[in-house]
């Protein structure tokens, strides 16, 4: 049975700006490969309700997962809760369960729960808390999408506590082999030995050395971890001498 798919949509104007370094989706990623859930996608999008809601509703539509970053805290533009809200068709208010952990928060703080703070309190209907061991404003998951906070260190505490939650597949395994020739002397084999192996995947990542000539790693990746070493034996044995 194929690995469950997800996709991964990161929200922000920062992101687009440059102003800030999306870490997000690397860490994701590799959480994901871990668990044996394939990210088959990620976008970027602006604060911008219309186009959250539409890339939600494509996105949870076409894989078994969707996860978010960014834009549930308690400025105006934190609105990623109402849009995913909007897009699952369901509706979003204060609940008193995520009141109840924010105000035990502030209270332990000597902190007022204002307006801005009881924002994050806004859950829509029939979605699950996901817990925020860090700054305790919790995520959500509604139906297939699992929303969280776009700061790494919270998004990563929340993705250690959701993903044992959710049914993964097998773990995809690497190999990466070597080669000192230039891509267009490995492209021909390399090109018949994919297609030979459906079930396998072969990236050809190119790098320079300091006396100028070309070289590649060859990265193999699958479930099977016999297979993808018979691909890798099967590259060094092309390649002799070149290929470590």
């Amino acid at each position: 049975m194929a690995n469950p798919t997800a996709a991964m949509l990161v929200i922000g104007d920062e992101i687009l700006s440059g102003r800030t370094r999306d870490a997000n989706m690397y860490h994701l990623a590799g959480k994901l490969t871990e668990a044996g859930i394939d990210l088959k996608e990620v976008r970027v999008v602006a604060d911008d309700a219309p186009k959250i809601e539409a890339a939600v509703a494509s996105l949870a539509h076409k894989h078994d997962h969707l996860f978010t970053s960014g834009g549930i805290g308690p400025t105006h533009d934190d609105i990623t809760a109402d849009c995913v809200a909007a897009a699952m068709g369901a509706l979003i208010d204060v609940r008193d369960d995520a009141r109840a952990i924010l105000q035990a928060h502030y209270d332990r703080q000597g902190m007022e729960m204002n307006d801005a703070r009881l924002r994050m309190a806004r859950i829509p209907n029939g979605a699950l808390l996901i817990d925020n061991p860090v700054s305790h404003a919790p995520g959500f998951s509604l139906g297939n999408v699992h929303v969280m906070a776009g700061v790494p260190k919270i998004f990563e505490a929340m993705v250690e506590g959701l993903l044992p939650t959710l049914t993964g597949g097998d773990p995809l395994l690497s190999v990466t082999v070597r080669v000192d020739r230039g891509e267009g002397d490995i492209a021909g084999p390399l090109g018949e030995l994919a297609a030979s192996n459906p079930n396998l995947s072969f990236g050809s990542y190119p790098f320079q050395k300091k006396d100028g000539r070309y070289g590649a790693n060859l990265v193999i990746r699958g479930t099977d971890l016999s297979q993808i070493n018979e691909a890798a034996a099967r590259l060094k044995e092309i390649f002799g001498d070149d290929a470590t």
